[in-house]
């Protein structure tokens, strides 16, 4: 292992690590937003609304992200629709992820009983304020592990992003070993890298969860 190298070279890992940072909090942050408003939709069966949620929810989870950031970025620059790499980037994560969380929030949403419902409505609440402090809150708690995971789903996914020409953690890497052989050493960075980003938003994401868990959310 050529440690020198690897000192070398550390500084560009950390400049890509800091913007797969970035493209997964924008991504998941956009993909909570579309999951929220498709789960709700069809929850309360919106009829025109809970149809183009279900499309959209088929088409993006059966679809690579890959296939989604080739037609994003290649695609529809062919008909005068050019977007920049970054922008790709988190049109086709928050494009991707917007249909997990919405099944993730459409599960908690179901979680929650009618009666619940009707004992708000029964204490003087309207149906909006029923949704806002009853449902949604204990909906929220209960997808917050699938929710979790579908943001280190989420970061995972950055690693195809390259194809855009973004230099992410794995467009690094490819480029090192392109250029200087040193396979092992670039393959180490980046699996460090990668654990450095994922150990502490999955230890964080444990900690939330039990800790709704003795509150009595997840029951």
């Amino acid at each position: 292992m050529d440690t020198v190298f690897i000192e070398q070279f550390t500084p560009l890992y950390a400049k890509a690590l800091w913007l797969v940072l970035k493209l997964c909090f924008w991504g998941s942050f956009f993909s909570l937003i579309i999951g929220l408003c498709c789960a709700v939709v069809r929850y309360f069966r919106l009829p025109i609304l809970r149809r183009i949620a279900g499309v959209y929810i088929d088409l993006s989870r059966n679809t690579p992200l890959m296939i989604q950031l080739f037609f994003l970025y290649f695609g529809l620059s062919r008909v005068g629709i050019k977007f920049e790499s970054w922008t790709c980037a988190v049109i086709g994560m928050s494009f991707l992820g917007g249909s997990y969380m919405a099944e993730a929030f459409r599960g908690g949403l179901e979680a929650i009983g009618k009666a619940q419902i009707e004992a708000g409505l029964s204490i003087g609440l309207s149906y909006p304020q029923v949704v806002r402090y009853v449902i949604l809150p204990q909906a929220l708690a209960v997808s917050i592990p699938s929710l979790g995971a579908n943001v280190i789903f989420l970061l995972k996914e950055t690693s195809v992003v390259s194809i855009v020409a973004l230099a992410d953690l794995m467009y690094v890497a490819k480029d090192l070993i392109g250029l200087y052989y040193k396979t092992n050493e670039a393959l180490f960075m980046l699996v460090v890298a990668y654990l450095i980003i994922l150990l502490p938003i999955s230890i964080l994401l444990y900690i939330v969860e039990r800790r709704l868990r003795f509150a009595g959310f997840g029951h």
